[in-house]
């Protein structure tokens, strides 16, 4: 079982102002879950994934619902460090920073 975070605030009334998008993003969310990958294994790619697109908010959401699996957070900055090589150095720092503010003694 698993404790995840509730979601940001803003989020929440975005999906109270339009519940259909909110159906359709539980919807999409379930039909990934479905395949042979465990819970965390699939946690740390969609991090990877979002690293690699450059989506602050996602990293954000990623490393919280993360931590609330209990994912080791070095295995979340590896994560990062792997993007490294797709993403450049620069990206790599940036989603770094973003990882930080919401790690236990991050600098954020």
């Amino acid at each position: 079982m698993t404790d995840l975070p509730e979601p940001p605030a803003t989020f929440q009334a975005f999906i109270e102002r339009h519940p259909e998008l909110g159906q359709a993003w539980e919807l999409i969310g379930r039909a990934g879950r479905n395949g042979p990958l465990d819970e965390e294994t699939v946690r740390l790619i969609k991090l990877g994934v979002a690293i690699g697109a450059m989506r602050e908010g996602a990293v954000h959401a990623s490393v919280r619902k993360a931590a609330g699996l209990g994912i080791a957070p070095e295995a979340v900055e590896q994560v990062v460090a792997i993007a490294a090589g797709t993403i450049g150095l620069p990206g790599a720092v940036a989603a770094f920073s973003w990882v930080r503010e919401l790690l236990p003694n991050g600098e954020g």
